[in-house]
């Protein structure tokens, strides 16, 4: 059995600043040993501890999809030691990848449907794995229609532009970027993602609607979602940053009798309300 606490070994082998203040980066990581990438097996919506030597772990989720075969990607914000020292990082250096971790989203499950997804800042980095694992040419047909709406609070703090451009050029996607205020060059939309979900968002007939970012628009936007009909069984959160050890270990996930790290991130809102309200 895998030491659960031993880091595999990954190479840097591409880093992208995703945002103007730099603050944002993602890291393209490939495996150094053909064992441990035959054996990472994940689905969207899983985490993973990533780890630098003499500065620590932190839990980041996987923003790829398993259909990019050979790789991983974690968009990191630069926010303490261990992020610091990834955003100082250079391509052809080694970080530690502890997981994947925790559980994603229920993929048999939303076979059938068609799908709202609602993701707000640095939140839709899982949601970005999803995504790209529906549009993936042999997953498409196993799923419905499929709707994004995705919001930043200025266009420089958008990510994976370069992406979204590409996913506004289909017609199997509706797509739909947002941002709270505009500049001179943004033609999209403007206004906060709540706003935008309850302007755009499709029927909740056979669909479910899968939500993801910061803990105030999380809080404005499910009752949009309930109002737009998706009952709470129906309605799946990603409580990304409650994640810690990755292991249920350290108690500081817990949320009444669950832990994000090993019961989570993804719940369904009809769990949550059995829970303290403390996301």
């Amino acid at each position: 059995m895998k030491n659960p606490y031993l880091p595999l070994p990954m190479r840097i082998d591409r880093v992208v600043t995703e945002t103007e203040d730099k603050n944002i980066k993602t890291f393209s990581l490939s495996f150094l040993n053909s064992e441990d990438e035959t054996g990472f097996k994940y689905i969207p919506g899983q985490f993973a501890e990533l780890s630098v030597l003499g500065k620590g772990e932190a839990p980041f989720s996987i923003a790829s999809s398993p259909t990019q075969e050979g790789r991983l990607e974690f968009t990191v914000n630069k926010v303490g030691v261990v992020t610091t020292a990834l955003h100082n990082m250079e391509p052809g250096e080694t970080v530690g990848v502890r997981g994947p971790l925790g559980n994603g989203y229920p993929i048999e499950a939303l076979k059938g449907k068609n799908i709202v997804i609602i993701g707000g800042g640095f939140g839709f980095t899982s949601l970005r794995a999803l995504t790209n694992f529906m549009l993936v040419q042999r997953n498409r047909s196993n799923f419905g229609d499929i709707t994004v709406i995705y919001g930043a609070r200025s266009p420089g703090l958008l990510l994976y532009k370069d992406e979204l451009q590409e996913w506004g050029k289909q017609d199997d996607l509706q797509l739909y970027v947002t941002v709270d205020r505009g500049d001179e060059e943004w033609k999209g939309k403007v206004g906060v993602v709540p706003a935008i979900a309850k302007e755009v968002a499709p029927g909740s007939n056979n669909a479910y609607a899968l939500v993801c970012g910061p803990p105030v628009m999380i809080r404005f936007t499910l009752p949009v979602v309930q109002e737009l009909g998706f009952p709470p069984e129906r309605t799946l959160l990603s409580l990304e940053m409650r994640m810690k050890c990755g292991l249920g270990k350290c108690g500081r996930c817990n949320i009444g009798n669950k832990y994000v790290c090993r019961d989570g991130p993804v719940f369904t809102l009809a769990e949550l309300n059995q829970l303290p309200r403390e996301y």
